[in-house]
């Protein structure tokens, strides 16, 4: 699950959606937005068709996007029926920043290796600690979290300012 992505994906500048002094952006700087992220917004779908966006923190570590949810949660029960998701992330600045939207599937990880690994980024990061038992986090209190890992299909980086940029990453299918 955590390969590490072999080389750095070639970027696309999207012209028609670019200044045209634009250059691509770089995926040294996408990979910087997303490990200095805190908050991503996931969108999953329903069984239904109806998609679902909620807010949640996630840890980019050697080329995969991980976040948590409880097993119940409306997230969970859609990625049980549908792995493919997108992880949102950016500002809320018109003129400034850079907005990324990391599309691809999550897997669950249950490996306990990773997930003491993950669960250390999480308290290094957020200060938030688990404790990994059972293929799971746990809350010091109770409670588990399923741990999932998105791993890249298409990367968006929307570049905003001077000059708008729209860069398109690809990857092939692992």
């Amino acid at each position: 699950m955590s390969a590490a992505v072999p080389t750095p994906p070639t970027p696309e500048l999207h012209p028609d959606y670019s200044d045209p002094s634009a250059d691509p952006t770089p995926w040294a700087a996408v990979v910087e937005a997303v490990q200095r992220a805190e908050i991503f917004w996931l969108t999953t779908v329903r069984r239904d068709g109806r998609p679902h966006v909620t807010p949640l923190p996630a840890i980019w570590l050697d080329g995969v996007l991980y976040f948590c949810t409880g097993a119940e949660e409306q997230k969970a029960v859609n990625l049980a029926a549908e792995d493919r998701c997108i992880l949102t992330t950016g500002s809320d600045r018109f003129r400034s920043g850079l907005d990324v939207v990391v599309e691809g599937t999550a897997a669950r990880v249950t490996e306990e290796p990773l997930l003491r690994r993950l669960a250390d980024l999480w308290l290094e990061k957020l200060d938030w600690p688990w404790v990994v038992a059972d293929g799971a986090f746990q809350h010091e209190t109770g409670g588990a979290a399923l741990v999932f890992g998105l791993t890249p299909h298409k990367v968006l980086a929307f570049s905003k300012g001077d000059p708008f940029a729209q860069t398109r990453f690809r990857f092939q299918e692992r």
